[in-house]
C-alpha cells in the first residue's frame, strides 16, 4: 500500500435527496400504531417494508416521556419500517431527538405552532358522505407555480431512479417505471405511462395536482396524502387522469 493510499480520505460525504415517508402519530398507543402500520405494510409490502420514516409527534399533547416514545419507535420497527428521524418541531422535540439518538429533519415540518402561541384549532375534516360543492378541477384550472419555471425531464425514468423538482413544477415526457419516483414541490405533468410513484406538493402545497397520460401507478401523493394501488381500478387503468386534494382526501378522475 503506497503512502498516497494510506493518506487518502476514508470516505466521501455528500448531501442529496433521500426518499423518506412521514408517520404522524395521533395517539401514544404503541400497540395500535404497530397494528395500523402492519396492516399498511401487508397491503403493499414492496412499497412499505423497510421504508425509512420520519416520526411526527406534533399531535401528542403533552409530549410523551422518553419511555413512551421509545415504545412508539419500537412499534414502527416491529411493523417492518425503519424510524430514522423526528420531524422538525419545537426545542422540546430537538431535546427528545438528542436523547433518542435521532436527527431532526427540517424538511418534514411537524404541525406545531410557535412555542409562544396557543395552538390554533384545525378545521374539522369533511365527512366522506358530504357532497363536494365545487366541480372537479381541470388542467386549465391548475394554478400557476410562483417559483422558477418548470423542470423538464426528457425520456424515461428508470426503476430505482428519483427525479425531484425543488420549488417548481415537474414535466416528464417519458414513462416512469415500477420502482421509480418523481417528486415536485409544485404540480407534476406526466406525458408517458406512470407505473412507479408520483408525489406532488412535496413541501405541503395542498393545491398541487398531478396530470398523467397513462395511469398505472404504484402510488400517487399530494402534500403527503397518498393512495397506493395493488390493482388499478378498471375505469382508470391506462387512462388520462388528474389527481387533486379535496380536504384531506386524494381524488382521482379521468380527464
Amino acid at each position: 500500500m503506497n503512502a498516497r493510499t494510506e493518506a487518502g480520505d476514508a470516505c466521501d460525504l455528500r448531501f442529496g435527496q433521500v426518499g423518506l415517508a412521514s408517520v404522524r402519530i395521533r395517539r401514544a398507543d404503541a400497540a395500535a400504531l404497530c397494528e395500523e402500520l402492519e396492516r399498511r405494510v401487508r397491503s403493499s409490502p414492496q412499497l412499505f417494508s423497510r421504508t425509512a420514516v420520519v416520526m411526527d409527534l406534533s399531535e401528542l399533547h403533552p409530549m410523551p416521556d422518553d419511555g413512551v416514545v421509545d415504545a412508539l419507535l419500537e412499534a414502527v420497527r416491529s411493523a417492518g419500517m425503519l424510524p430514522v428521524a423526528l420531524a422538525y418541531g419545537t426545542s422540546e422535540t430537538e431535546a427528545l431527538a438528542v436523547r433518542m439518538g435521532l436527527p431532526v429533519i427540517a424538511k418534514f415540518r411537524a404541525a406545531y405552532e410557535p412555542a409562544a402561541a396557543e395552538p390554533v384549532a384545525r378545521p374539522a375534516r369533511p365527512r366522506a358522505e358530504e357532497p363536494v360543492s365545487a366541480p372537479p378541477p381541470t388542467a386549465a384550472q391548475a394554478p400557476a407555480t410562483t417559483g422558477p419555471g418548470a423542470q423538464y425531464h426528457e425520456g424515461a425514468v428508470r426503476s430505482g431512479q428519483q427525479i425531484y423538482a425543488r420549488d417548481r413544477d415537474l414535466v416528464v415526457t417519458g414513462a416512469i417505471a415500477n420502482g421509480a419516483e418523481v417528486i415536485a414541490d409544485g404540480h407534476i405533468h406526466i406525458y408517458g405511462s406512470l407505473r412507479g410513484r408520483a408525489m406532488a406538493g412535496a413541501q405541503g402545497q395542498t393545491d398541487a395536482r398531478i396530470f398523467i397520460s397513462d395511469f398505472r401507478a404504484e402510488l400517487v401523493a399530494i402534500a403527503g396524502q397518498y393512495r397506493v394501488f395493488e390493482q388499478i381500478p378498471a375505469e382508470l387503468e391506462g387512462k388520462s387522469v388528474q389527481c387533486w386534494l379535496e380536504g384531506e382526501k386524494l381524488l382521482i378522475e379521468k380527464l
